[in-house]
C-alpha cells in the first residue's frame, strides 16, 4: 500500500472480486481516498463468519480495477478482512465497505452473509464498517442506484469522527433513480426461511438434498428494512456484534437469583 494522506478504504465482498458488485462499489468510493480491494477469488455467498483453518490461504495480487491496488484471497469473506489489515495495510483502514452483494441481507438474511460478516470483522477490529446489498440477484443487474447510496453512506462515514466499532447493514431496492425514495434508517424486521429439503437420488441410488425455502416476514412493523425496501427506500441499520440479550440476562438474574 502506498503512503499518502488521503483516508484509506478497504473493499471486500462475497460474490467473489469478479463480480460486477464490487466493481460497482470500487467506482462507487474510488475519488474518496485510497481504495486496497481484498477480496475472494470465487463466489463465498452464505458463508458467515467462518475463517479458514484447515489449510493454508493464499493472497495474489490482481489487476482488475483500473490504477486501484487489488488482492485475491483463497478464503473467505473474513479471512480477507483479517489478511488485508495484517498483511496488505498494516494498519487500520479509516473505513470498510463490502459489497455490492447480489441480493438482500435485510433481516434476519444478516445472520448468513458473508457479506456482512467482513464488514463485522472490520468493526470488530475498530474500523467503521458498511455492507451494501442490491435486492437484485442477477448478474447483469443495474447498480446506478445502489453505486449513488454507496458513495453517499461512505462520504458520510469520512466526513467526521464515527464510532469505532460502527457497523451498517444497507440495502438498496431493485428500482430505477426516478422511483428511489432516498434513506430510510431502520431496525431489523422479525422474520425467517421456511426451508424445505428437496430429496432426490443420485446415479449410484444413494439420497442427496437440495434446500430450497420461502422468505416470511412476520413484522408488520413500519419502522423496518423490509418495510423501507418494499416502499422504495435503501434501508439503514445500525448493527451490534455484542449478542447479550440484556433483557433475558435482566430476567434471569432475577428468576434464578443469580
Amino acid at each position: 500500500m502506498q503512503n499518502d494522506n488521503r483516508p484509506v478504504i478497504l473493499v471486500t465482498n462475497d460474490d467473489g472480486i469478479t463480480a460486477p458488485g464490487i466493481r460497482a462499489l470500487v467506482e462507487a468510493v474510488k475519488d474518496l481516498g485510497q481504495v486496497v480491494v481484498v477480496a475472494p477469488d470465487s463466489p463465498q455467498s452464505g458463508m458467515g463468519h467462518a475463517i479458514t483453518i484447515g489449510h493454508p490461504l493464499r493472497l495474489d495480487k490482481v489487476d482488475l480495477f483500473d490504477g486501484i491496488e487489488a488482492y485475491q484471497c483463497s478464503g473467505t469473506p473474513v479471512d480477507c478482512v483479517k489478511l488485508a489489515r495484517d498483511k496488505v495495510l498494516h494498519r487500520k483502514p479509516d473505513i470498510c465497505v463490502s459489497g455490492i452483494n447480489h441480493g438482500s441481507n435485510a433481516s434476519i438474511n444478516i445472520i448468513y452473509s458473508g457479506t456482512m460478516s467482513a464488514a463485522m470483522e472490520a468493526a470488530i477490529e475498530g474500523v467503521p464498517s458498511v455492507g451494501f446489498s442490491l435486492l437484485d440477484y442477477r448478474f447483469e443487474a443495474d447498480f446506478s442506484v445502489a453505486k449513488t447510496v454507496a458513495n453517499t453512506i461512505a462520504k458520510k462515514m469520512l466526513a467526521g469522527k464515527m464510532p469505532e466499532h460502527l457497523l451498517l447493514n444497507v440495502n438498496i431496492p431493485n428500482v430505477d433513480a426516478a422511483s428511489f425514495k432516498g434513506l430510510k434508517l431502520c431496525r431489523q424486521a422479525y422474520a425467517k426461511w421456511a426451508e424445505n429439503f428437496d430429496q432426490r437420488v443420485d446415479p449410484r441410488g444413494k439420497d442427496y438434498f437440495w434446500m430450497t425455502g420461502q422468505f416470511v416476514n412476520m413484522d408488520e412493523g413500519n419502522d423496518t428494512d423490509i418495510h423501507a425496501l418494499e416502499a422504495g427506500f435503501a434501508s439503514v441499520v445500525p448493527v451490534k456484534f455484542d449478542l447479550t440479550d440484556m433483557q433475558t440476562k435482566n430476567w434471569l438474574a432475577g428468576e434464578w437469583g443469580m
